[in-house]
């Protein structure tokens, strides 16, 4: 009898001290190599956090990676073979919402918490239960837009140009009724492919639209990059708002100079709170760089499915998904979260501005969740 109860005290602390995994999709190939790195840090960084607090009641934190490829097929396979290894209870998604939307109907069978990255409106409101998500989305973030350029900056014709995809057409969707029922007007609704090269046609048609004011939703930062190049070569210098990819740093990147002057939103910034600023100190310590939003929302993401999986009394799925609900106010680098039934947990976008090259602050701007 004394042998078994050894035993069973052996197994049980093993047990304990055995890692807890979290599965995270990121591109380790194709265009967005580059983004899945910045994703990859920002899940390091919270790891790194809660593993140095003591982990998950005595049991740290390690990460199980999958490359998404960067496309809606690679993605899926990504998440199946996540969804294979038994011992992960949550995984970090994708932050494109084509992917996401691809990847919705595996995460509704699994019934395992996934975090999403992406923004698209449809991917918390079409039902599920499994996905929750830790960035703004479109439907939010639209009205802010809308509320910048026609009340902020006075533009009443808009020109919206998107990428033909979940992203960039889901935006879009929000976007014109948002202007309309401020009193402006869309007087150019242009999509294009992902991996355009040549925006002649497109600049053509903003000239010949009319329009005052410019927004633009497009998924790759790499295509807004090389679109605000030919922009400006081509003499468009109407006041610009983009979505949250105009900050981002491929776009910065590439698009350079180009970039000064213009507006965006997004749900990260390092002057936007304590905790974004503490967020950013420790980013920088470790990488040398400042964080955007793709190293931000699985910082949070992680850190938020570690206080559920803390407050679960298991890791069953059912009861860390209960958990995730239940949580309020929690203090995130991106923002406060406030977890609705559908999975959103955020309320707001700032309004940030290019003064060459660099994004300064302006002003947030709340919307009540839906």
């Amino acid at each position: 009898m004394v042998i078994v109860l050894v035993l069973a005290s052996f197994t049980l602390a093993h047990a304990q001290a055995k890692p807890i995994k979290i599965g995270q999709l990121i591109p380790m190939s194709g265009e967005s190599v580059e983004i899945g790195k910045y994703e990859k840090q920002g899940a390091e960084i919270a790891i790194d956090k809660i593993n140095a607090a003591g982990g998950i009641n005595g049991r740290k934190l390690t990460v199980v990676y999958e490359d998404d490829q960067g496309t809606n097929s690679g993605g899926v396979a990504a998440l199946q073979k996540l969804l294979e290894d038994k011992e992960i209870p949550v995984i970090l998604g994708s932050v494109r919402s084509t992917q996401m939307q691809a990847m919705l109907p595996t995460i509704n069978e699994a019934k395992l918490p996934v975090a999403i990255g992406g923004t698209n409106y449809g991917l918390t409101h079409s039902g599920g239960q499994w996905g929750f998500r830790f960035r703004t989305h479109d439907g939010i973030a639209a009205k802010v837009i809308a509320q910048f350029l026609v009340e902020d900056l006075k533009v009443k014709k808009i020109a919206i140009i998107h990428s033909s995809e979940a992203f960039g057409n889901g935006g879009r969707d929000m976007l014109a009724p948002a202007v309309k029922a401020l009193g402006g007007e869309v007087v150019l609704d242009q999509g294009f492919n992902n991996g355009e090269k040549d925006f002649t046609g497109v600049i053509q048609a903003i000239n010949l639209s009319g329009a005052t004011g410019l927004n633009t939703y497009v998924a790759l930062g790499t295509d807004l990059g090389v679109l605000a190049r030919q922009i400006r070569q081509l003499g468009v210098n109407i006041p610009w708002v983009g979505s949250s990819s105009i900050n981002g740093v491929d776009c910065l990147n590439l698009g350079g100079a180009a970039l000064n002057g213009t507006y965006g939103v997004g749900e990260f910034h390092v002057d936007a709170s304590p905790t974004s600023k503490e967020f950013a100190r420790v980013y920088k310590a470790k990488f040398n760089q400042i964080p955007d939003v793709y190293a931000s929302w699985p910082y949070d993401a992680v850190l938020v499915f570690a206080e559920a999986m803390k407050r679960s009394p298991d890791l069953k799925p059912e009861n860390v998904r209960k958990a995730i609900l239940s949580i309020q106010k929690f203090p995130g680098a991106i923002g406060e979260y406030n977890f609705h039934q559908n999975g959103d947990g955020l309320d707001h976008s700032h309004i940030m501005q290019n003064f060459n090259g660099e994004v300064k602050y302006i002003k947030t701007i709340h919307i009540p969740l839906d």
